[in-house]
């Protein structure tokens, strides 16, 4: 119960994030909108896309190929002349556009966070891998891990480059895939319950899924982004994948000694959350508090899949038989 509890407190703590997206103390204080305003028409053509004739050569290449505009160059300097000035005042560090001030690294905008988002596709990667070398492809529930793999690794492919460089289309789909995970993991903790119901039961719920998603993706994607339903719908759904997986556990605790990896896995990846509500300026200028959760978050995926990989072999041991399972390793 204790473990219900820490995610009942963690989803009420992330609620009150919602409120913190709309404003950041940087952009909105006068010495950065003075000092963006003055760059821009110093150095900038009208359109703010492109430099003025006389300064065409004085962008960094890789800059220039990871599309930072004019604008965007004043916007980055303007950032660390106002957070010196903040800093100066002994005044908090201030945030801009709802980001703490990172130094970029070879044109990307939040180093650390780019490193860990590939870290974790990585690692998503070679246990899919391995899966595959120790899951026969007739066990129940293989062709279901691999849709799951699918998912997180595109997700990883988006959190990737939406932090190399924050547009609204990778920041649309960063979001949206981010919550395709957390809707995959519900939909796999179902699925896992009703496995030996009808095929009809499971294609209906499937389907479900899949309609849910499609609306929620194209809700995010028209108009203003709505960071607080997004966030509500995350916490919902990551709240009901917990809670569910938790009951199982403890159901299957005595049968399938190997859940503790499941019930492990769910009870440390809600506790790494509670690095997004204790935020942080960042290291170095560098390793933030969410940075720091996708590095985390390394580690746990390796956790659950050892969890899938024994669940898959001991579901197939249960349907063929044990001593079928050990032909496995001449396949």
């Amino acid at each position: 119960m204790i473990s219900v509890q820490s995610i009942v407190i963690v989803a009420v703590l992330l609620a009150f994030l919602i409120r913190q997206i709309a404003a950041s103390t940087g952009d909105q204080s006068q010495f950065f909108q003075n000092c963006l305003r003055n760059c821009v028409l110093e150095n900038c053509t009208k359109s703010g896309l492109a430099f003025k004739r006389n300064l065409q050569g004085s962008q960094n290449p890789i800059n220039k190929l990871l599309l930072w505009t004019c604008y965007d160059e004043c916007g980055y300097d303007c950032m660390w002349r106002t957070t010196s000035a903040f800093l100066n005042r002994n005044w908090t560090t201030p945030q801009f556009y709802g980001k703490w001030p990172f130094v970029r690294f070879l044109g990307l905008q939040e180093p650390a966070s780019v490193f860990f988002s590939m870290t974790n596709f990585g690692t998503h990667y070679s246990m899919l891998k391995k899966f595959r070398r120790e899951v026969r492809p007739d066990s129940p529930m293989y062709t279901l891990w691999h849709v799951f793999s699918y998912i997180c690794l595109n997700a990883w492919i988006w959190s990737t480059v939406f932090h190399s460089r924050d547009f609204p289309i990778t920041e649309l789909f960063d979001y949206a895939f981010a919550y395709s995970m957390v809707l995959a993991s519900f939909y796999c903790m179902v699925m896992r319950m009703i496995h030996r119901r009808s095929g009809y039961l499971k294609a209906v719920f499937s389907l479900l899924c899949i309609v849910f998603f499609i609306n929620h993706f194209s809700y995010l994607s028209v108009g203003r982004f709505d960071y607080g339903y997004n966030m509500k719908a995350n916490i919902v759904t990551g709240m009901a994948g917990a809670v569910g997986w938790i009951f199982w556990c403890l159901l299957q605790r005595r049968k399938r000694r190997y859940v503790w990896k499941c019930f492990l896995f769910i009870v440390l990846a809600t506790s790494s959350l509670l690095l997004e509500v204790n935020d942080f300026p960042p290291i170095f200028w560098t390793f933030d508090a969410h940075s720091i959760w996708h590095l985390v978050t390394v580690p746990l995926t390796v956790l659950f899949y050892s969890f899938i990989i024994d669940d898959c072999r001991t579901l197939r041991q249960e349907l063929y038989g044990s001593g079928d399972d050990d032909t496995r390793k001449l396949l």
